[in-house]
């Protein structure tokens, strides 16, 4: 069927001057968004902190930054580590069909950049373009909805996208991309058990690492099946059910997929599905007195059953949890990264509370973002009941985006976690002019995001 060659030609073909005012702008954006997330990510001791202690007694040669702990390491483990701590906090943008693409394209690009003296044009570029590549395999895939996921969709296509990335940062022909698409496929596959855990991140993590050394085993003449997608036991066959449509992967290009069907800039450090009850449950906070007069809270969703979770054992459990989410926000009337700590899981007020919130998961509701609500409502101890209902929160595709000047708070509420006023500004100024950072610039960035 030719389907991987055509595609790598389609890729290989394509460079800055294609990508278009709205994609470039789109991706700025992205950027600024990624690299403030991973410098918050980066504090969270459970996982990142745990994976920098390993990776420092690995070794590798310093060339990339690990961002927010001040080593270098080799670029396959700085995009590793900083694929862990860009996802995380589960902060990064929401994409349609659902998967996280920021923490499996963009630490891949900025390693390379920063190894390999290269500027912010090319990491603009190589972004768009993974970013593509993973969107058209979701798209592709027709696997829409949260009960028919096999696997953490980064895990099946983060790969994909990486090596599409780090190809074009090392300038990878037709056959040598071909072969880093090979080499990457046998790198998939991440477990949705794991969400709630600290290895759900490392999904991210290593599947931005294994596309980045893919490309870079290519770039040294390392082969794999050049024709990957369309072979018998193949990636699509392996990994896939049978909807997949081959023949739309060749869509890949203009408009590009940071346009069209676009991001949702993610306001709440929590799944994606948890973001419909927490927009409920703030919405109701407003409208009860206090806490201590709610008798029971109902929650009505879609069959999302990984994230029906009655009592997390963690904080970071929390972020999967109809039920935690619901409460933070009708006890506290805001929802940030504080909420998932364990000190706040395990306050009296929240035991309390969540003894009281009831999930009726409903099979008749589509368990995916796009079409998807979350219904809640509050019985009161006086016997009178208050509702609310969410088809979806600020930012979601289709709807007004995130004003620039909201989406700043949360950018300089994440780089807070570990820079100054200064360094945060000049950071937003970098990464928000990314295509025009010379090499230099790029390391300057780069430090300054290192900043422990």
């Amino acid at each position: 069927m030719e389907i991987t060659e055509n595609l790598c030609r389609c890729v290989t073909n394509l460079g800055y001057e294609d990508i278009g005012d709205a994609a470039r702008t789109a991706a700025r954006r992205l950027v600024i968004d990624g690299v403030a997330v991973a410098v918050a990510g980066s504090n969270q001791e459970a996982s990142p902190g745990i994976l920098a202690d390993h990776l420092r007694e690995m070794g590798g040669a310093p060339a990339a930054s690990a961002i927010g702990f001040g080593f270098q390491t080799s670029p396959v483990n700085a995009a590793y580590i900083n694929g862990v701590s860009m996802h995380v906090l589960d902060f990064e943008p929401m994409w349609n069909p659902a998967n996280h693409q920021m923490s499996t394209t963009l630490p891949a690009a900025l390693a390379l950049a920063e190894a390999r003296d290269m500027g912010g044009r090319e990491v603009l570029t190589a972004l768009v373009k993974g970013i593509e590549m993973q969107g058209w395999i979701r798209q592709a895939s027709h696997q829409f909805e949260a009960r028919q996921a096999r696997f953490h969709p980064p895990s099946q296509v983060g790969p994909m996208g990486a090596a599409v990335a780090a190809a074009h940062m090392l300038g990878l022909d037709v056959m040598g991309l071909r072969n880093a698409l090979g080499i990457a496929a046998s790198r998939t596959g991440g477990l949705l058990a794991n969400a709630g855990t600290m290895t759900k991140s490392t999904n991210c993590g290593v599947a931005v690492a294994a596309g980045l050394d893919a490309a870079m085993l290519a770039a040294r003449g390392f082969t794999g099946n050049p024709d990957i997608f369309e072979a018998p036991q193949g990636y699509v066959e392996g990994l896939f059910d049978e909807g997949f449509v081959l023949e739309e992967l060749l869509n890949y290009g203009p408009p590009f997929r940071v346009v069209e069907p676009g991001y949702a800039i993610k306001m709440f450090p929590s799944q994606y599905g948890t973001h419909f009850a927490i927009t409920a449950a703030l919405e109701l906070h407003g409208r009860i007195p206090e806490p201590q007069a709610i008798e029971s809270v109902e929650v009505v969703t879609p069959q999302m059953f990984y994230i029906d979770r009655p009592r997390p054992v963690t904080g970071l459990a929390g972020k999967f949890s109809w039920q935690y989410v619901t409460s933070c926000a009708l006890l506290d009337g805001r929802v940030n990264m504080a909420s998932f700590e364990d000190s706040r899981r395990f306050a009296a007020d929240m035991e309390d509370m969540l003894d009281r919130v009831t999930v009726d998961m409903r099979a008749d509701i589509p368990a995916r973002f796009d079409q998807m609500h979350v219904e809640t409502t509050v019985r009161l101890k006086d016997g009178s009941t208050v509702q609310a209902r969410c088809d979806g929160p600020r930012g979601k595709w289709g709807g007004p985006p995130i004003r620039d000047e909201d989406h700043l708070v949360k950018v300089r509420d994440c780089l807070a976690v570990r820079l100054d006023e200064a360094q945060a500004a000049e950071v937003a100024e970098l990464a928000g002019n990314i295509d025009g950072l010379t090499a230099d610039d790029v390391k300057r960035l780069m430090s300054l995001l290192s900043t422990p």
